[in-house]
């Protein structure tokens, strides 16, 4: 029983843990929009679809602040779009 044991352990043993390597370049832009990202209030993805539409989630902060809405006032945004689109259904507009 205890060679089962140990060919067990060694197998465990024997799989590398996998990194995720990223380049130097990379690591800059995360470090950039971290910040930001939590400056805005850590957003999920279906609130910068409703911001910035269906490309909001790939866009960078730059992108976006250069869309009208940038991450200081990214928490503002939802409320005034939702209520932009309930006065145009409550005037009989379409969206789109």
């Amino acid at each position: 029983m205890k060679t089962k044991k140990k060919a067990t352990k060694a197998k465990k043993l024997a799989k590398p843990k996998q990194t995720q390597v990223r380049s130097k370049a990379a690591r800059a832009h995360i470090a950039e929009g971290t910040p930001l990202f939590a400056l805005a209030g850590r957003p999920t993805k279906a609130q910068f679809v409703k911001v910035y539409g269906p490309q909001g989630p790939k866009m960078t902060w730059a992108q976006r602040a250069e869309a009208g809405v940038d991450a200081k006032h990214f928490q503002e945004a939802p409320g005034e779009v939702l209520k932009v689109n309930e006065t145009e259904e409550a005037l009989g507009h379409k969206n789109g």
